[in-house]
């Protein structure tokens, strides 16, 4: 066991994590007669190892889901979640959000498409909460940082998440609430053609460019303001606003997090800063919750294709689950850190 546990250790921190990397940064900027505890040069440091790692972990993570998602296409996605009924839809729906490496603005066009083809409400309401709040490479991502038992447990709170509030609007019969265009678009169900190897590879690249060309900005972003939060905000300030002596630390973390926007792997700096400042785990995970499920441009987007009523649902149930999986995980902190 202690033979397993070390191995996990090192993958996790060195392949996982890229410990290395940040060492050999220290390495070479002291080289360089910098001194690596100066707040600038530690926040150059920083800055220069989360971007690499996390550009690094993206691109190979985004290649491999993008060659699973090749055998996905919407057409064929569709005619899965049509063979599922109940709540068996809303898991296969929510569990498919987790094959889809989209930020909320990108997830809404394919909630549209669910729709518009005449899926129930619920399973396309299942699969707009899981797409941006969980996928295979936050889940890796998140191991890197929190380890194995936080990540399973993040993946695993945010699919409850998607299916109860799936199943919530499915029972509450909303679909008067959506609006008419969407449901009177239709769509044609044609079958996607059997794609070569090569062309999924293609197909994975292709995805893989064009992913990292939208969120590179927002890992830098993120990446930026972890290093001023790791190098220049008082750890205080931080334990504060954020730690146990504030049970409001969740609600305020998710109520910072919706004007932002970014997906999960701009938010992982700052959550990663932000725990190392004294930040409660949960506070810190509501935040990443927060921005990527309820980030303002998204709900705007949304707005245009469902009415006030059902738009303030979705809210509500996300906000309320975001709270509860927060306030769960700083009671369970010490269990699971």
């Amino acid at each position: 066991m202690q033979v397993i546990k070390a191995i996990w250790s090192i993958f996790q921190n060195q392949i996982l994590g890229m410990k290395w990397l940040n060492d050999l940064l220290g390495y070479v900027l002291t080289a360089f007669g910098l001194d690596t505890s100066n707040r600038w040069i530690g926040s150059i440091q920083f800055f220069i190892y989360d971007v690499i790692k996390i550009v690094v972990l993206l691109c190979l993570l985004i290649f491999v889901i993008s060659y699973i998602q090749s055998y996905f296409p919407p057409e064929r996605s569709k005619k899965i979640l049509g063979r599922f009924r109940g709540i068996g839809a809303n898991s296969v729906a929510a569990l498919l959000g987790t094959v889809t490496p989209f930020c909320s603005c990108s997830s809404i066009p394919l909630f549209i498409g669910f729709t518009s083809a005449g899926l129930p409400l619920g399973v396309t309401f299942s699969f707009l909460i899981s797409s941006p709040m969980v996928d295979l490479g936050s889940l890796v991502l998140l191991m890197s940082i929190f380890g194995a038992k936080v990540a399973v447990l993040y993946v695993l709170f945010g699919l409850i998440i998607a299916v109860i509030g799936g199943t919530i609007i499915e029972k509450m019969h909303m679909e008067k609430y959506v609006e008419s265009f969407i449901l009177a678009a239709g769509s044609v169900d044609i079958e996607s053609p059997d794609l070569t190897r090569k062309e999924r590879l293609i197909y994975a690249k292709e995805q893989t460019l064009a992913t990292f060309k939208k969120v590179f900005p927002y890992i830098l972003i993120g990446v930026g303001i972890g290093a001023i939060i790791h190098n220049w905000i008082p750890e205080e300030w931080v334990v504060s606003l954020l730690g146990s002596s504030n049970p409001f630390g969740v609600i305020l973390a998710t109520i910072i997090g919706v004007p932002m926007y970014a997906d999960i792997f701009g938010t992982i700096p700052i959550a990663e800063a932000l725990l190392s400042k004294g930040a409660q785990l949960g506070t810190v995970l509501s935040f990443m919750m927060g921005v990527t499920t309820l980030s303002l441009p998204s709900i705007i987007m949304l707005r245009k294709a469902v009415k006030p009523k059902l738009l303030a649902l979705f809210i509500a149930i996300c906000t309320l689950g975001i709270f509860i999986v927060g306030y769960l995980f700083n009671a369970l902190q010490s269990l699971i850190i």
